[in-house]
């Protein structure tokens, strides 16, 4: 797992460690990380000079720029220093200077960018606001169109560390070197893509707990329940799944898709007959009618009617068992729900469910994520461009990103059905929340392009039978 820290957490943890270590300057440190950083983005072509534009904010990230600059017209290159506010950090930059950087004015630093061989941000770090001065903004602007190679210093100029925004004006970053630990804003979507590979320069901070974690994908391969050689069709988890309606008969036929592809002991499909028809013709596997089972899948393809309120509670209250809850169900959930309980909501969802605008939940997933789980006292899994898992207690895990694709009708009835068969399995709502997210984004990373979710359902079963050999 990679850890994520707020904003709030690095500036605590710094001047806690400046007051034990008063001889220790930071910003030195941090501008050693820049320069190296640097160095290896310009690569060493023989007989050039290299030509680097710093653009300088008047804080302590500007500060980390101008004494990186000097580290870079020490070792050979040409720098030029736009001080974006007019002031900048003076002891950088009198070592800037001495060190050879020109100050060139904002004309001259635009009219040259086409020029450079490495734009650095360094205008705000995670004490700015977001957004750009206007003439910062033009430039930022006009570096992205000139496909400029740009390293952010902490931050992508102009973003919120803490947040998933992406303002219209800040720096899109081809790297950014950030201290201590990666921001919010380096792993939540969509602000995310204005940081490009993000690196994480170490000063000796201790930090306290992460506010969100980042799996990776040895964390799913992992934590998957494998089969072993005392495995039966029970044990590996038997799924009831009640989905689909004469209206969306293919939701159904999708989460059965997913569950089985997963790896499902046993499903148990006790929908519409319309859409167990389909599922006899595709899924000869699937079986039919009542009995025990171990999780439930419920909600997907229901619709929006009011039967559907006593079709929930019955399937609740059914073994109290936990559920996978998708979908039209979410906006009709009982106050107290079976332990061990996911609910599957996408931000238009999640917005109906706590009575807020849309706009107001994709502003700030976190803090509604949390509202949620707490709420139901159960997992949440919160899909989009950027997969929240969020337990009652207020830990919030990331799952494995995946590409842009996936955003398309049926991808979330699919990723139900795995979840559901993870939940089956044994395994925690926040565990089957986190890999099954997880493995759906890589099997769409796999099968990148317009695949529709059945195909990258498929591709599921390929991904999580080469976890036996990483196990």
């Amino acid at each position: 797992m990679i850890p994520v820290h707020k904003a709030q957490q690095i500036r605590d943890a710094e001047a806690a460690f400046m007051a034990q270590n008063p001889d220790v300057d930071l910003m030195q440190l941090a501008a050693e990380g820049v320069a190296e950083c640097a160095l290896r983005m310009l690569g060493d072509p023989e007989g050039s000079r290299r030509y680097v534009l710093v653009a300088v904010g008047p804080g302590n990230n500007g500060g980390d720029g101008l004494f990186a600059a000097a580290r870079l017209a020490e070792a050979g290159c040409q720098v030029s220093l736009w001080l974006t506010a007019g002031t900048a950090h003076e002891a950088g930059l009198a070592a800037a200077t001495r060190a050879g950087c020109q100050v060139v004015e904002c004309i001259s630093a635009a009219a040259h960018l086409a020029e450079v061989d490495l734009l650095i941000d360094a205008v705000l770090g995670i004490g700015g606001r977001p957004g750009l001065e206007p003439a910062v903004a033009t430039f930022a602007a006009e570096a992205s169109m000139l496909e400029v190679d740009v390293l952010s210093v902490d931050i992508p100029s102009g973003v919120d560390p803490d947040s998933a925004v992406l303002p219209e004006d800040c720096f899109r970053a081809t790297r950014t070197i950030t201290f201590a630990a990666r921001k919010p804003c380096h792993v939540l979507k969509p602000a995310a893509s204005a940081s490009g590979v993000v690196e994480v320069f170490d000063l000796g901070l201790e930090l306290p707990r992460p506010a969100l974690r980042q799996a990776q994908v040895g964390d799913i391969a992992r934590r998957w329940p494998l089969p072993g050689p005392t495995s039966d069709k029970y044990s590996r988890g038997v799924i009831g799944i009640d989905t689909g309606s004469a209206r969306y008969p293919g939701a159904a036929v999708l989460g059965t898709i997913g569950a089985l592809h997963a790896g499902a002991g046993m499903i148990r499909f006790v929908g519409p007959e319309v859409a167990a028809n389909l599922i006899r013709t595709t899924l000869p596997s699937v079986t039919h009618g009542e009995g025990a089972v171990q999780a439930w899948l419920l909600g997907s393809g229901w619709g929006q009617t009011e039967a559907n309120r006593e079709r929930l509670a019955a399937r609740l209250a059914a073994g109290k068992v936990p559920a996978v809850i998708d979908a039209d169900a979410l906006v009709m959930l009982p106050d107290t729900l079976p332990a061990n309980c996911l609910l599957t909501p996408h931000a238009g969802e999640l917005s109906r469910m706590l009575g807020v605008e849309r706009s107001i939940v994709e502003a700030d997933p976190l803090r509604h994520g949390r509202m949620a789980a707490e709420r139901w006292d159960s997992v949440v899994l919160l899909k989009g461009a950027t997969q929240y898992v969020v337990t009652p207690d207020g830990q919030m895990t990331l799952a494995v990103p995946g590409p842009y694709w996936s955003a398309q009708a049926g991808s979330g009835d699919v990723l139900a059905g795995i979840c559901a068969t993870l939940l089956a399995s044994g395994l925690s709502a926040a565990d089957a929340a986190l890999l099954g997210a997880s493995v759906q984004a890589m099997a769409a990373q796999r099968r990148r392009g317009p695949f529709p979710p059945d195909v990258i359902a498929r591709e599921v079963a390929t991904i999580v039978g080469e976890f036996d050999f990483i196990a």
